[in-house]
């Protein structure tokens, strides 16, 4: 692999981390509004 596909790879790498804490934040915020709406109702 050269530097440049080895940089790449690296970038991909860290939006996908960026990405996987973005999902798992959301994950939890849908918890949290689902047990809002269901003490309501």
């Amino acid at each position: 692999m050269t530097v440049s596909h080895l940089s790449h790879l690296r970038q991909l790498q860290d939006e996908n981390a960026k990405l996987k804490c973005m999902y798992a934040d959301l994950v939890l915020m849908h918890h949290a509004f689902k047990e809002v709406v269901d003490r309501k109702l």
